[in-house]
């Protein structure tokens, strides 16, 4: 009977410490997990040289004007202010507010051409992203390659086959949401050309949005 009991006591000990060793090793991987999960884009920013930022550097758009610039006009690039790392770091990085819509573009004949599996962004609004907005987007000016260090604090998703979008677990705040949309013959062009859309939106608390992103092909 002795020799049972003290099996038995052997046991529970090899147990608790087998135990105890399991444990540690879960709350030693956690933090890892999760700084993996958070990073994905900004690591793959950073390191990989195609990764497609057009949307944030330079206009794509359809205005026939642009397809006139000359090389030496389009070599000019507008330069960037500094990256104002004191505004991004007063960002909320969580939250529980949610955009959602279509994207699309409207041809001459009021038909929809939705932008299917299109990337999309929320960019926060900042005196960084204002720039971009004002001087990129709305008067089509060149822009040097955005600082890598944005990465770290755009939202994105894609658009599904009929153009259907969601951003979830978005901070409270003022953002730029931004994506393209590719049309050819049916907004009257030659060949496919990528038609980029910006809007504001506000999110607060864990309020759901719905806001298109679309846009009238000249």
């Amino acid at each position: 009977m002795k020799k049972i009991l003290s099996y038995l006591t052997i046991a529970s000990v090899m147990l608790l410490v087998l135990s105890g060793c399991v444990q540690r090793q879960l709350i030693l991987d956690e933090p890892e997990v999760r700084n993996t999960q958070d990073n994905t884009w900004a690591e793959q920013t950073n390191h990989e040289d195609n990764v497609d930022t057009s949307d944030l550097d330079s206009e794509t758009s359809d205005r026939p004007d642009e397809t006139e610039m000359t090389q030496e006009v389009t070599a000019q690039k507008m330069p960037r202010i500094a990256f104002p790392s004191a505004e991004y770091k007063q960002l909320s990085r969580t939250g529980k507010g949610t955009v959602k819509g279509s994207i699309f573009v409207k041809n001459s004949s009021a038909e929809r051409i939705v932008g299917k599996n299109t990337r999309l962004y929320l960019n926060p609004v900042t005196s960084y992203s204002q720039q971009w907005y004002n001087e990129s987007y709305l008067d089509g000016h060149k822009m040097q390659k955005a600082d890598s260090r944005l990465f770290n604090y755009l939202r994105f998703t894609a658009s599904n086959a009929n153009g259907e979008f969601a951003f979830y677990g978005v901070p409270s705040g003022s953002y730029y949401l931004i994506g393209t949309v590719k049309c050819g013959l049916e907004c009257g062009y030659d060949e496919p050309k990528s038609i980029r859309i910006a809007v504001h939106v506000s999110v607060h608390g864990n309020q759901v949005v719905v806001k298109d992103l679309s846009r009238q092909v000249d």
